[in-house]
Order: structure tokens, then sequence, then C-alpha cells
């Protein structure tokens, strides 16, 4: 079973372990509870697990929204303070680790603190807890040639996983995954993979560069693409052209129907005081947009001009650039189920090597923040002469020019790539080359999203090994991490381990390994010798790591290709000092529930030297979730004396994907937003936002420089 529901050893209540996820949270009682196991069906909505438990109340250690549900699934009431009569409730507390459904039969009140939501019942009874793990798998693969014809039937499939058709299919809990994608000689297509009748047509012409960026849309309005000579979307009664301007315009079709699909939602199951609702300047009759069939829907929806809603839109999150190469058919249903801007560069610039000091971009525009050039670093690529680097210790410290020759040679090998910009907050590349500032993105990383093999233990193994005696205060970066009383972590650090204590390691089941050490073409510097990560034999079953070694890509590269879902890499060598802040940085973003790419991405914005980097494998490949569930990242100024701004963007981060339900715990703001956004709060109190700040470790960008929210006392 993926969820484990046990007893709490030191407090009354129960603990709830997703293996699927890996997270961990606990439900507090007013008394010691054994639960026991009761179906699944008792419960309105579907669950994977389900027990009950005698108690007089429930409580979780977060603010949540509690909804309540009359017996046959009515929506009654949601909030998180308030009252109801005696009656038969469904009940449902978001935001959790995992989907979390009470029912019982009593009266209750709802209760929250700044820290805590709580359910008193009006008499000590039964309670059925039902959780639902938020991981999603898809409903089969569809094989099929891969001539762009064929292929076209196959992305017309990809909407099948939709579970509703209406605005609520914004919500990511009710999109589902996409059915796999992979080459065949006939086109088969699993029982469970069935059309979605939705009215809309993709028309483009049967080339892999028109059909790669209509992906996400083809999943998200369930579309069905044709060929045609006129790129074009169609309905019943409507036509919308996707030239000139192709992919922008295909971009634009996304970006403007979901954000009009969250403000229609709160018309339906789920009427909460949306911000982006309060505040748009569409004057637009949501309740009959609502109602309407999906097509109907869309072509109302763009009859609005593009340039009247742009304003209000948010930053998107992801764009993917998909090479128009057959052999990538397979990471479509991977790239659509993120919602992610599509495009398919035909040419790709090429990115000539330095001469031997890896790769020449260092200083490259951080398209995402401004404020990414804010910390200086020497001339020459970030190594001042005084500054020893990342590479092969012996390099450094015998061989000299020719070391560096070495390692110009191994860079030279690889074919470095410079993507277009791109408006988004991240950046991922799928198709031969690496690329600069972007996530080399790996089919068989994601993959592993969809393994589902349960864990013997409930804790999160992070494991720092240092390999250099000179590199040992990045070695501290272990007392980053586990200091969420969220998670449990079991932190263990390691110096100098030989090739078959680090090859012992790699093999084993370590959720996070953050190496510090010397990486050259002969591999991973150990103890005795080195450990090349291309080795056919190798084991690898780390999830995640951080190779903060000159020239890593490789090395990184090879442990995805060989079983890790995810990494950071170097592209070009360090120098120690700011690949130590660096690491530093990574480790407490990664301790807070940031995913891979968003985690670097941050960095970025604290440290030019952060270009070096990239992510290799799957970029959303979390160590664990955070505390709100959301990707939150502070920014605060001085407004007066008592009073502070602040800004809150919000990342969509592993379960709560694009579309998800945030907010701020602050009484000046209680509106919800949808994710991804960025919303500011003016003439904050102190105290407020104090107390705001004590909920969670954050990173906060002060005065435009990186703290953490543990660290930062205002005045």
């Amino acid at each position: 079973m993926s969820i484990d529901i046990d007893p709490l050893r030191e407090a009354d209540g129960i603990t709830v372990t997703d293996h699927i996820e890996n997270t961990q949270f606990e439900v507090y009682t007013d008394r010691p509870v054994e639960p026991r196991r009761r179906p699944e069906s008792d419960h309105y909505f579907p669950v994977d697990a389900s027990v009950a438990i005698e108690t007089g109340s429930i409580e979780i250690p977060r603010v949540a929204v509690v909804e309540t549900r009359a017996g046959d699934g009515t929506l009654l009431t949601h909030g998180d303070c308030y009252t109801m009569p005696d009656g038969t409730y469904h009940v449902g507390i978001n935001p959790a680790p995992t989907k979390l459904y009470l029912t019982f039969d009593a009266g209750f009140s709802v209760s929250t603190t700044d820290r805590t939501t709580r359910i008193d019942l009006d008499a000590p009874g039964t309670v059925g807890l039902g959780f639902r793990s938020l991981h999603q798998t898809p409903a089969g693969t569809i094989t099929t040639p891969t001539d762009p014809e064929s292929l076209m039937d196959a992305v017309s499939l990809l909407g099948s996983a939709l579970q509703t058709t209406s605005p609520e299919r914004s919500f990511p809990t009710l999109r589902g995954h996409p059915p796999l994608i992979e080459p065949g000689d006939e086109f088969r297509v699993p029982e469970r993979v069935e059309p979605v009748d939705s009215g809309v047509r993709i028309v483009v012409p049967p080339e892999y560069r028109y059909l790669y960026p209509v992906v996400s849309l083809a999943y998200y309005f369930a579309a069905d693409v044709v060929p045609g000579d006129d790129p074009r979307m169609e309905g019943d009664g409507w036509t919308y052209p996707l030239e000139p301007g192709f992919e922008a315009r295909t971009a634009q079709v996304l970006r403007q129907s979901f954000h009009m699909d969250c403000l229609a939602r709160t018309e339906g199951f789920y009427p909460v005081d949306l911000h982006e609702r309060e505040t748009t300047d569409l004057d637009l009759d949501w309740g009959r947009l609502y109602d309407l069939p999906l097509a109907e829907r869309l072509g109302e929806y763009l009859d609005v001009p593009f340039a009247d809603v742009e304003p209000e839109l948010p930053q998107w999150t992801l764009t993917t650039d998909v090479r128009p190469d057959p052999g990538n058919v397979e990471m479509l249903p991977f790239v659509a189920g993120e919602l992610s801007i599509v495009r398919s560069p035909e040419t790709v610039t090429p990115v000539e090597d330095d001469g031997g000091a890896g790769v020449g971009f260092l200083g490259g525009p951080d398209r995402s923040s401004a404020r990414a050039t804010r910390r200086e670093v020497p001339a020459g690529g970030g190594l001042g002469d005084d500054e020893f680097v990342r590479g092969g210790a012996s390099a450094a410290a015998t061989r000299g020019a020719d070391a560096s020759a070495e390692r110009g040679a191994v860079a030279a090998q690889t074919d470095f790539v410079r993507p277009e910009p791109v408006d988004t907050v991240e950046h991922a590349w799928v198709g031969d080359g690496v690329p600069l500032d972007a996530n080399k993105a790996t089919l068989d990383a994601y993959h592993r999203r969809l393994v589902t093999e349960e864990v013997e233990q409930s804790r999160i193994s992070v494991l720092v090994v240092c390999n250099d005696a000179q590199m040992r205060e990045e070695g501290k970066v272990a007392n980053l991490y586990g200091l969420r009383d969220m998670v449990q972590f079991d932190i263990e650090v390691r110096h100098s381990l030989t090739r078959e204590e680090m090859r012992d390691v790699l093999a084993s089941d370590v959720d996070f390994l953050h190496y510090i050490g010397h990486v050259d073409d002969r591999g991973m510097q150990c103890a005795d010798c080195y450990l090349e990560l291309t080795d056919e034999d190798l084991e690898i079953k780390v999830s995640a790591f951080l190779l903060n070694a000159c020239q890593s890509y490789q090395q990184g590269e090879a442990l995805v290709h060989r079983g890790s879902r995810g990494g950071i890499v170097t592209l070009s060598d360090v120098a120690n000092s700011p690949a130590t802040k660096l690491g530093r940085i990574i480790a407490r973003l990664m301790n807070s529930g940031f995913n891979l790419r968003t985690a670097l991405h941050v960095a970025k914005r604290e440290l030019i030297t952060g270009h070096q980097y990239i992510v290799v494998g799957d970029g959303g490949t979390t160590v664990c979730q955070s505390r709100s569930g959301i990707a939150v990242v502070f920014g605060i100024s001085e407004q007066g004396t008592e009073s502070y701004n602040l800004s809150a963007d919000f990342y969509p981060n592993g379960n709560h994907g694009v579309g998800s339900l945030s907010w701020l715990s602050l009484p000046v703001t209680e509106d919800n937003h949808y994710v991804p956004t960025q919303l500011t709060v003016e003439d904050v109190p102190a105290k407020e936002l104090t107390d705001l700040l004590d909920l969670e470790l954050l990173p906060v960008f002060y005065s435009d420089e990186l703290v953490w929210s543990d660290n930062l006392e205002l005045c």
C-alpha cells in the first residue's frame, strides 16, 4: 500500500506516510487512538487508504481551509472558522501533503490558530479518515509510428487523462497524467485510454515543428489534432488562427484560457474568494461561461483580445524546447502534463569552448530576475588568482596546464548549445546538446516519476560527502538540513570516502546526495583513486543530487542514466568560495521543499556564478514537501519605521501544480490566489510580518539580499 497510517509515539494521534511522494505528516487527536482499516468506499471522494478512530477532535499542524459537504456530496460551506449542527458530513482539509477527507455523524466546529487547524466534534465518536496520494500515473501507453500524421492521432489522446472538461480541470488534481507514447510499427491504444469529445480541433501542418508546440493545448483542451495547411484552432462555429507568430500564439492561447478557467471555476464547486477574479478588468458573465461546453467556452475566451488579458496574467512557470526530431516523441506526454509552453527550434546556436576553463558563458543574463547580477565575482569566469577550483586535486597541485588542457578536452567533447531566451521562470531542453541556463531534460528521469516502489522507512535520507579537506567548510551544509519539524530527516556526513565506499553510497537508497569535492575527466575523486560514474556496472539508487565540483555535467548525466531522477551539475570550473555559498543555498532550498529547477532559479537571483550550473534529468524533483505545500519566496523592503512592503512569489511545486490555490496568513489579505502568482502587500505591520515569517522556513530577499526567515530580525 502506498500510504501507511500509524499511531504517534510521543503524542496523541497518527502519522501518515505517503511512500509514493516521500511525504509525511501528523494528525493529532484529543486522546490515544488505534487506527483500524475501513472501506475506502465510505468516503465521497476516492481515497487510497481509510481508517477509523475514536476521538473528539482532529487537528493538523498547518493553516488550512475546511470544506464541508452533506452526506450526498452537496457543498455546504468552507472556511477556517465556523460551526455546523448535528448531521452526516464529508469534510475535506486543504492543503495537506495528501488529499485528506473526514467522515462522521456529529455537529462540529472549525477553528484555526496561526499554526494549526482544528475540528472539534460536539461529542466524541467514530471518525473516518481517508487519504489519497497526490501521485498521478498514466492510464496506459499508446504505441504509434513516429511520422507526424500518425503522431497526431496519439497527441489527440493526451486529453483522455482529464477528469472533467469543466473549468475545474485547471486544478492539478483534476487533470491526470497523460497516457505515455512510445514508437511502434502499428498504432495501438490501451482500453483504458478513451478519447474525450471536447469539440475542439487543432489544425497544423504535418511537421514536427508545428505538432510539438501544440501538445499542451491538445492535452488541456482534449483537442483532436489534424493535418492542414493553415495553423488554427476550431470549435463549433468559430476559428482562431495560430499564425502569424505560431509558437507565440500557442503560448498565448494556453496562458489566456487557463487564466480565464481559473476565474470561471469560482462559479462551480469551489466558490472561493479569488484575488484574480475580484481584480480582473474583464467584464464577462462568468456564471454563463462556466456552464458552457468546453469548445463553446473556449471560443468565447478567444474572442477577448490577448492584449486585454495580458496585463493580469502571471509569469508562466515553464518553457520547454523540444527539438523537431522523431526521437523526442516519448517526452511529449511529460511536457504536456506540466502544461509547459512548448517551442520546437529547428536551429540552435552552438557555444564554443573557451580554451580550457569550461564554457565561456559566465555573466549571461538571468532573464527571470534583474537582481541576478548583484553578487560580484572575480574577472575571468569567476576564478580569482588565489582561489582554488574544484577540478582534480592533482591537477591543482602538480599537473598544472596539462590538467587544464584535459578539462578543456572533456568540455570540447560536449556539444554546448545556447537556447533562445524565455519569458518564463524555468526553462527545459529536450534534444541533443547541453543547454546553457536550462534544464537538460531526459526521458529516463521522467519515467522515474512514475515508479511507485514502496520504501521501508518513512524518514528522508540526506548524505553529504566531502572528499577534499580544503572544502570541509561546506561540509557544515548538513547543519542546514533537518531544521523543519514536519518531516524527519536522517542526516549523515562522511569525509574522504574510498572508491569502493563511494560505489556503496551510490547504490544505497539515499534521497539526496550532496557531493563536495573534485571531478575531472577521470570521474569523481575519492580518497584512493577516481570513480568513473559512466561505468556500465555501476549501480545507482540515489534519487537526487548536487555535484558541486568543476565540470560535473557528464558525471551527473551518468547518474541520471543509471537510476537518479535528477540533480544539479556544473558546466565549467567553479571557484571554491562561490561554490560553497551556492551549495549552502541549494541545501536550504531543498530542505524547504523546493524542486531542483526552482531552487537553482532562486540561487541565480543571489549569485551570478549560478549560471555555471544547470539541472540534468527531471527538474521537478523534490526531496520533501514544503510545510505549506507550495514553494514560496518572499521579498521584503522597509516602508516605514514599523511597516514593510511584502512580495510573495508562489511557484508550482510537486503535488501543488499549476492552478493550485494559495494564500498568505496575514490579516490584511484574505483572498486566495492561483499558482503561479506574485502578490504584493504594502504597509504590513512589523508584528504581523514577524508572525508570518515564524510559520515556515522560507527564503527571503530582504533589501535585495537573500536571507532566511529564521534569521531575519525586523525592527
